[in-house]
């Protein structure tokens, strides 16, 4: 088998209902969801890094914050943290780290799972524009075992995202 049937091959072994609305979302915006399952739970960017044997950069943490009470996702690379005080005068707002209960209610999903798509209705998104620097970047797909592989201007394309930097 080739390295791309025998992801699907393994993925189709395992499911969650969070990981297949992330796969129908990506299909439906005509990307062959290539889904990777791990073994153990790849909560963090430097998890999921070491896991893949990439730098952490290349990871896009999908995280939940609220620009003034409404969810935000920021999709950031894994190596750098979001600065809310930079970002919310970017956006012209006041940015606060979501609570579980925001982050479920708003993507469908768990922390440490959250994907860029899935989400029950769509989210404001903002794009790292330091993901681009990367060829490939892998994002959660729904489940903190998942990921999957695509690029910074698909990610834009696929979450009507804005390009934006994240910190100074």
């Amino acid at each position: 088998m080739s390295g791309a049937a025998d992801e699907r091959a393994a993925s189709a072994e395992r499911t969650h209902p969070a990981v297949e609305r992330v796969e129908a979302a990506l299909l439906a915006a005509g990307v062959e969801p290539r889904v990777r399952w791990f073994e153990t739970a790849t909560p963090t960017a430097a998890a999921a890094a070491a896991e893949l044997g990439i730098e952490v950069g290349a990871i896009a943490n999908s995280l939940v914050f609220t620009l003034d009470g409404e969810p935000l996702l920021v999709m950031t690379s894994g190596a750098h943290r979001v600065d809310t005080a930079f970002l919310g005068e970017r956006l012209g707002g006041r940015i606060r780290r979501a609570d579980a209960e925001t982050v479920k209610a708003a993507t469908g999903q768990t922390i440490g799972g959250v994907a860029p798509v899935g989400h029950p209705a769509p989210l404001r998104t903002v794009v790292d524009v330091a993901l681009a620097a990367y060829p490939e970047v892998w994002a959660a797909a729904g489940h903190a075992h998942t990921v999957f592989p695509t690029t910074f201007d698909e990610l834009v394309r696929l979450t009507g995202g804005e390009p934006t930097p994240v910190e100074p």
